[in-house]
């Protein structure tokens, strides 16, 4: 008798504990990404369309902003159908599996084992945002030039090839993830991805007509000044929401990504100063932009003076590749997608390594938290550089391989007569009027 007196008392005991561990839907969580959701969905809706639009010519303002309407509209589609459950669903090295596949199996009070006090709906939603701008910003390195056609089979084709395994070796659980690679908000899944891939289209595609020889000068910095006080905001959602929680780490997040881009843009602003006797708005903007980007995989893991120093050494740097590397390597990125994503994607996923430290980053799964180099982890470093090398060699042979095929099948370049009236009128029947 006193036997299942005890079995009795122990499962009374213990019930609690399972109860406690069983996934539970948070409302201050669930509101806050849902914000964050909204903030990076505003990031390319309007806010990169209007930083991309005012940096091209008058005659290519339209077709500029086409280009991510087009990717919203198409990520999110084939997000739905297979993107999501290929990327999160599935614990395979690799890749994921279809079991979410048309959100199959996703009810009110699903939850998704790596945002387990949100909806699985709205995991998937917020995910959703960084496959679109991720794609939208690739855009900007062929403005001017590549077809719309071209282009919006290239949102098809990148996803699945690039961007859904990526996110899944660097979020989903894949190799990657398991390898301890740090990156928070898209490092190497969103920048490095995009910037590469520009790279490689810039090269593949080629220069613009009259590169080097005729003034191209922006159409209208003032709509790129406010698609990037746009960009700004909604990087709060962008990193503060990848938390997955509202809480302290979220805040401190922000802090260091609103610090990052502020040391960015002083920096990038002295530089030409010095260089050039005189500060430009496109500077301000692009080095404000450089340090957001690059805080971008370390912001869940350093402190707010960590995102000061980040900010500015991406200042300096990308400054350096917009300026000097791109003339030595002589290639057209139109509106420096590499030069500010792409190396700022590189080294901020360094500098995680480099930074991180471990009070911000405890957890059930990381208990001593995820110290870097400066903590005394150098094997951290060396563990970003596997990341970084792996995502510049998946992203630069599966670009071109996209880029190939979609050259058989509709062409990737406007015809030269296209180019010199102008993407606007070319391809889209439609012009600005002043």
């Amino acid at each position: 008798m006193f036997k299942w007196v005890g079995v009795f008392l122990s499962l009374i005991l213990v019930a609690p504990a399972f109860a406690q561990d069983a996934p539970k839907i948070d409302a201050a969580d669930t509101t806050f990404i849902t914000i964050s959701t909204a903030l990076v969905l505003l990031m390319t809706l309007p806010g990169l369309a209007l930083f991309y639009a005012g940096m091209v010519r008058k005659k290519n303002v339209l077709a500029t902003m086409a280009q991510s309407f087009a990717a919203t509209a198409i990520v999110s589609i084939l997000w739905i159908v297979a993107g999501y459950s290929l990327a999160f669903h599935g614990d395979g090295a690799v890749i994921g599996n279809l079991g979410r596949a048309f959100l199959s199996g996703i009810g009110m009070e699903t939850v998704s084992p790596l945002a387990k006090t949100i909806p699985e709906i709205l995991f998937m939603a917020y995910q959703m945002t960084f496959a679109i701008i991720t794609c939208a910003l690739v855009g900007g390195a062929v403005a001017d030039r590549m077809k719309f056609s071209a282009f919006c089979l290239f949102c098809v084709f990148w996803l699945f090839v690039v961007y859904v395994p990526m996110a899944h070796w660097v979020w989903g659980g894949g190799f990657l993830s398991t390898m301890g690679l740090l990156d928070f908000a898209g490092g190497t899944v969103v920048h490095i991805n995009a910037g590469v891939a520009g790279l490689v289209a810039a090269y593949v595609i080629g220069n613009r007509q009259g590169y080097g020889r005729e003034n191209l000068s922006p159409f209208d910095l003032s709509l790129a000044v406010v698609g990037t006080g746009l960009l700004w905001v909604g990087w709060f959602g962008f990193n503060g929401g990848s938390a997955l929680g509202a809480g302290s780490r979220a805040v401190f997040a922000i802090v260091a990504t609103h610090l990052a881009a502020c040391a960015g843009a002083i920096v990038w602003s002295v530089l030409e100063w010095v260089q050039r006797g005189r500060p430009s708005v496109l500077g301000v903007i692009s080095g404000a932009v450089a340090g957001l980007g690059t805080i971008t995989p370390a912001s869940g893991f350093v402190l707010p003076w960590h995102g000061i120093i980040i900010g500015a050494i991406a200042g300096a740097v990308c400054y350096y590749a917009c300026t000097v590397l791109k003339q030595r390597l002589k290639y057209d990125d139109s509106l420096d997608v590499f030069g500010v994503h792409g190396v700022g994607g590189i080294l901020g996923t360094l500098l995680a390594g480099v930074f991180a430290t471990a009070s911000l980053s405890i957890s059930a799964d990381a208990p001593k938290g995820l110290p870097g180099l400066l903590e005394g982890n150098p094997a951290q470093l060396w563990t970003q550089f596997i990341g970084v090398a792996v995502s510049v060699a998946w992203c630069a042979v599966g670009t071109w391989i996209c880029l190939k095929v979609i050259d058989l099948i509709c062409g990737l370049r406007a015809t030269a007569e296209e180019e010199r009236q102008g993407l606007d009128l070319s391809l889209h029947g439609e012009a600005i009027h002043q």
